[in-house]
């Protein structure tokens, strides 16, 4: 789990966000016209900026290697709050009030302390990433499948890691489904988003070590 945390930040994509990860094949598909693909991608990645500026969710994330073939599986709670996030694994948590980061480690009572950096593509923070979306990736509106997902791929503008980020988006209420990292040597992460909760009061987004008597503080600022 702590690797999978080490992953998480050093991915940048480290978002952030929540099921089991399958979504039924549609045996219908709606194609817009080439004319409607800018629009059609922007109204989905608009209403999953907004749903996703303070929401609790579950993430399960996949990683996949080139013949599919999925070698890894983790969950987690997670919280947004704009720019804000408390990320839950069993053993350890990442925490951020937009500032610094916490990774705080239970199993080993200590806490790793960083800065926050201004990467926009970070997919531990997918509100940020698909709010700056214009800035960062050039959109493309894929399809709209009959269950009402719409499947949106981002091509970043810079050189990654990555060569398309698919988003899968529910048409009527915005809410992020699925965001699956496309790598160049054909291995996918998928992160599935389920259990939403919208609106709630604001969270605690820092790590208080008085809480927590005998952690030791590693500061890396």
């Amino acid at each position: 789990m702590r690797l999978f945390a080490r992953m998480l930040l050093l991915s940048a994509l480290a978002f952030t966000l929540l099921g089991t990860g399958t979504f039924p094949v549609a045996a219908q598909i709606t194609h817009a016209s080439q004319g409607q693909l800018d629009e059609n991608a922007l109204s989905a990645l608009g209403k999953a900026a907004k749903k996703m500026e303070r929401v609790r969710c579950t993430v399960t994330r996949s990683v996949l290697d080139s013949q599919k073939r999925e070698t890894a599986r983790h969950t987690a709670e997670v919280r947004y709050s704009k720019g804000q996030y408390r990320i839950a694994f069993s053993d350890q948590e990442l925490i951020s009030d937009g500032k610094t980061v916490w990774h705080w480690n239970k199993g080993a009572n200590e806490v790793t302390v960083s800065a926050v950096g201004d990467d926009d593509m970070d997919l531990l923070n997918p509100a940020k990433l698909v709010a700056n979306h214009q800035k960062n990736f050039k959109a493309k509106y894929i399809r709209t499948e009959d269950d009402g997902t719409v499947v949106v791929d981002m091509q970043p503008r810079s050189a990654q890691s990555y060569h398309k980020l698919r988003l899968l988006i529910d048409e009527k209420s915005g809410a992020l489904k699925r965001i699956e990292m496309h790598k160049y040597d054909s291995s996918r992460e998928i992160y599935t988003f389920s259990g939403h909760k919208y609106n709630l009061p604001g969270g605690d987004f820092t790590f208080d070590p008085k809480a927590h008597p005998g952690v030791e503080i590693i500061d890396m600022r």
